[in-house]
């Protein structure tokens, strides 16, 4: 309820303090105009006149990530650490002893105390200092001061020690009490104050002092907290002296005596309490999200403040959206699964330690919405310094696994054979279309002197003829990775289709050599199904991720859900999906997705795989998927999915991209996205896979069979020279 006193009333407390404070300077340092102006005035105009931050405050406050459960604390984001809370969720002690502490007649003046004014003069003029100003008057000062429309010469003004402002202060506190009820002004002090140790408002102190809610604070905690405001860095247990802090709670528990909060006995009680600080710093940014085994947070988090950046419901600017992550106090609750992220920490870290050269990251998408469950790297995401000679290991900020800024992305290989396969299942092909697959296959494409080349040709070759070469369809064409068969599947569509394909579910060329060729000359881009563009694991997951969702490709977001500070939801995050392939090109493409991880398509098609190891550890449950590696195993690649996931790794050296993996590590990437897929969807329905129609799935002629290699991939005994065959060219 706003203030009982009469306008008269508070009308001569304005007048009054005026005269008082006009005097305590020197009467002839007063402009008359000033107080003639003062006393012209009204309470009602005065508010009229109030600064918009004081009839609607919007101090700066902290910003919560959140995981997908919404109470997983992922970082803050703030400039200034506060959180405002209602006076409901305060301790009553704590608004009891803030009052004793800094204004025993809050509840009895009208915005200026007269009497302590008059208190505070008489200890001026005997050569001491005692504060006149009440606490109506320090919440206009605070709110001026941080006010963030304000310039930062505007702020400082807030504070400046002249007449003007003083009676400007008396002013605007006296405009406020008529509108607002001492419990609405109470609550926007213990909002706003300082308490010390970059703790602003009671919310952010009792985290910082006492790791609890303001609600819980005791009787001694309440006393200590509020004694700091009077002079934060001098009395902070943390950063200051805690035995003035001490004596300083001793005085607001004697205080708090005095306008009857509490008794004698409760303050001597309190006051023979230990000092028991329980220091919480809070986290500040991506560099400050929880980094280890089980969680490494911090590359999904910039990956979150990447999107932001991006949202121009957060602002005009990049600028301004920054600074309505850092100021805006908004609650994000994200997409991250943390045990879908442990899962990939894990696995990313069994296969490459933290300080290993070469990493493995490794990215979760869920099919039909484009929520990200999961980026996980061996990395630390940290700006601390590393060891001479190891750029980005084992800490680095760069985004390794969503790519961006300097990471174009790495070579995935033969995962690329999928756009060739939906290219030519969309433009009339079917799952049955059959070709007699050699061990190499002269192209039209010319070839650059010194490649491997067939009459001066590209000249692509089977990484195992043994096992690929002969009669082949797209199942077990797909199964067996078989290049030779896709490099002429894409030539008889036409690569410019293979390439649109691609960009259509999301692959983005971040490598300008490959953008350019993919605007130029896409259609002589004969080697581009052999994956050799550089991509990410999170745009390869996603493109997966559309075929898992029968042809829906949505784009990939961090956010479940955006909330301002005001309890609105911010109209960003949710699902932006679009259809770009019809759903029977999806489910003929899945059928052929299940030979390469040891399951069978709807007809029977499989007889092979070069991941056979991801039925094994889905326990059978549907699930599609393919392999890649890229020219001597410089990279080596496996995504897999089922209705409700998709993950992608692709093991590489970001730093080196002639260094090779090597062959041996695709085994432990197959096993490790595996893993991924079986922590997302454990505890779900199982879903199966729709089997194509059968127009698309077409008349199959039974393959003659092959030998099946001993090896878990079979792209292995390659000689030398075959192996150069292999080189794939941008062009």
């Amino acid at each position: 309820m706003p203030s009982s006193r009469t306008p008269l009333s508070r009308l001569f407390t304005v007048l009054l303090a005026g005269v008082l404070v006009g005097l305590a300077v020197a009467v002839a340092a007063l402009p008359g105009n000033l107080l003639l102006g003062l006393t012209a005035r009204s309470a009602l105009q005065a508010y009229a006149d109030l600064p918009a931050a004081l009839r609607t405050p919007a101090t700066p406050q902290r910003s919560y990530l959140y995981a997908n459960d919404g109470t997983t604390l992922i970082t803050t984001f703030y400039d200034v650490n506060r959180t405002d809370v209602p006076l409901t969720e305060i301790a009553p002690v704590m608004r009891q002893a803030i009052v004793a502490a800094e204004d025993r007649r809050f509840y009895e003046h009208g915005g200026v105390d007269l009497r302590g004014m008059l208190r505070a003069l008489v200890a001026t003029a005997d050569g001491s200092t005692q504060g006149g100003s009440t606490l109506t008057m320090q919440y206009v000062r605070n709110v001026l001061k941080n006010d963030p429309s304000r310039s930062a010469e505007e702020r400082a003004a807030a504070t400046e020690q002249t007449v003007g402002r003083k009676l400007q202060e008396i002013r605007y506190a006296a405009a406020l009490e008529d509108r607002l009820s001492k419990d609405e002004i109470l609550n926007g002090y213990l909002n706003i104050a300082y308490f010390g140790s970059g703790a602003y408002g009671v919310a952010a102190a009792s985290q910082r002092y006492f790791a609890k809610p303001p609600a819980e604070l005791t009787l001694a905690e309440a006393a200590l907290l509020a004694g700091l405001v009077q002079s934060p860095d001098q009395y902070s247990p943390i950063d200051g002296d805690a035995d003035a802090a001490l004596n300083r709670r001793a005085y607001v528990l004697d205080s708090m005596v005095t306008t009857g909060a509490i008794t004698v006995e409760q303050a001597d009680r309190a006051k023979a309490e230990e000092l028991t600080l329980d220091p919480t710093g809070q986290p500040n940014g991506c560099t400050a999200a929880p980094d280890g085994d089980d969680t490494g947070w911090g590359f999904f988090c910039d990956y979150l403040r990447r999107w932001w950046l991006e949202q121009p419901a957060f602002g005009a600017t990049a600028e301004e959206r920054e600074q309505a992550l850092r100021r805006g106090g908004y609650t994000v609750v994200t997409t991250l699964d943390p045990d879908v992220q442990a899962t990939a920490q894990r696995q990313a870290t069994a296969v490459y330690d933290y300080d290993n050269q070469r990493a493995l990251p490794i990215a979760a998408v869920e099919p039909g919405t484009g929520k990200v469950l999961a980026l996980a790297v061996n990395r630390h995401y940290s700006l601390a310094a590393n060891p001479d000679g190891q750029d980005n290991h084992p800490n680095t900020v760069n985004q390794l696994v969503a790519g961006g800024g300097s990471v174009e992305g790495y070579q995935a290989g033969s995962t690329f054979k999928l756009f060739t396969m939906l290219a030519a299942l969309e433009n009339g092909r079917t799952l049955a279309t059959g070709f007699d697959a050699p061990s190499r296959l002269p192209t039209r494409y010319p070839a650059d002197p010194g490649d491997a080349t067939c009459d001066g040709r590209w000249c692509p070759a089977n990484a195992n003829p043994a096992w690929m070469d002969g009669y082949r369809m797209m199942w077990d064409g797909f199964g067996r990775s078989v290049n030779t068969y896709f490099v002429w599947l894409a030539e008889q569509v036409g690569q410019d289709k293979v390439v649109e394909m691609a960009q259509r579910l999301g692959i983005t060329f971040r490598a300008q050599a490959d953008a350019t060729f993919a605007e130029n000359n896409a259609a002589d881009w004969g080697s581009f199904t052999l994956g050799v563009a550089a991509t990410t694991p999170l745009d390869l997951a996603n493109a997966y991720a559309t075929v898992a969702a029968e042809g829906l490709y949505c784009a990939p977001t961090p956010v479940l859900s955006v909330t301002a500070r005001n309890g609105d939801r911010v109209p960003v995050g949710d699902p932006s999906c679009r259809r770009v392939l019809d759903a029977d090109v999806a489910r003929a493409a899945t059928d052929a997705a299940r030979c390469p991880v040891g399951q069978q398509s709807s007809s029977g098609q499989c007889n092979g795989g070069t991941a056979t190891a991801v039925n094994r550890i889905l326990d059978g449950r549907p699930v599609a998927g393919k392999t890649g590696s890229s020219e001597r195993a410089a990279t080596e690649s496996f995504v897999g999915f089922t209705p409700q996931a998709a993950v992608a790794g692709i093991a590489a050296n970001p730093d080196d991209p002639s260094d090779s993996v090597g062959a041996a590590v695709q085994a432990r990437v197959i096993t490790g996205v595996a893993e991924v897929i079986s922590t997302a969807v454990e505890g779900q329905e199982v879903r199966r896979f729709t089997p194509p129609s059968r127009e698309l799935a077409g008349e199959p002629r039974r393959p003659t069979p092959r030998p099946t290699p001993t090896t878990e991939d079979p792209q292995r005994a390659l000689p030398a020279d075959i192996m150069r065959w292999l080189q794939g060219r941008r062009g």
